[in-house]
């Protein structure tokens, strides 16, 4: 399938590793203009580098209020245009109520909550007809998961967001789309299964509750994300598409 992705200008946030990564490598791979962000630069170097000409790295914190508009003014001054946006950072802090901090609930608001507002305003602002807002989740856009109360309280609120936006940019042709991901093979997950004091144990465990029975790979949850933002999907928007192996057993 032709995704209609060639020359296409997307942005993708927290893209040096993991699901960002893969979204914006499966993007490059379709002839998409991708440009990539994450706080540490030479680390941005590094990820824009291995797509090679289909990649541009911008060092940004989404928690900067000045990011937003500096992503989007150099998608048009190096490519000319802007056709999506993938809002991508790392998970917040994990804990039980007792064991996060204000501070860890202020940084994890300004980055995964704030942070993905601000870029998603600036974004439909510049966008036309045809273009995209995505939004990384989590699956507990629909269910807790026990010892990640931040993320518990934070992406669920992100989705409605991402539903109301939907609606009111839908006149303007302009889509929005949230990818909700469980148990994928990143390091962000590998560290969190390690907290359990074991982490194979933890992911045996998880792995009996998939009914594909083992963790998803980063390139499967990037081409579903490819997907999501191509024109292929044009006629999807206001969606919340799991990417977990039938984790979620509700509809």
């Amino acid at each position: 399938m032709d995704l209609g992705l060639k020359d296409r200008v997307y942005i993708v946030t927290g893209a040096t590793r993991g699901l960002g990564n893969a979204t914006a490598r499966a993007l490059a791979a379709d002839g998409a203009k991708v440009i990539i962000t994450g706080r540490d630069e030479k680390s941005v170097e590094e990820a824009a580098a291995e797509l090679g000409g289909e990649g541009l790295g911008l060092a940004a914190d989404n928690a900067d209020p000045s990011a937003a508009q500096r992503l989007v003014d150099t998608a048009r001054e190096r490519f000319g245009r802007l056709d999506g946006i993938l809002v991508s950072v790392g998970g917040p802090a994990p804990g039980f109520l007792a064991d996060n901090t204000d501070d860890q609930w202020q940084t994890a608001f300004e980055t995964v909550f704030l942070g993905a507002v601000r870029l998603a305003r600036t974004a439909a602002a510049a966008l036309g007809e045809g273009g995209v807002i995505g939004f990384v989740l989590s699956g507990s856009v629909h269910e807790p998961i026990a010892g990640l109360t931040i993320s518990n309280g934070l992406r669920p609120g992100l989705a409605g967001f991402a539903k109301s936006l939907a609606d009111e940019l839908g006149p303007r042709g302009i889509r929005v789309v949230g990818v909700l991901p469980a148990r994928i093979d990143t390091d962000r997950v590998r560290e969190l299964d390690a907290l359990s004091g074991d982490a194979e144990a933890a992911r045996t465990a998880n792995e009996a509750r998939i009914p594909l029975r083992r963790y998803g790979t980063p390139e499967e949850f990037g081409k579903t994300a490819a997907f999501l933002l191509s024109p292929a999907a044009s006629y999807l928007t206001g969606i919340m598409v799991p990417v977990d192996g039938g984790y979620r057993h509700g509809f």
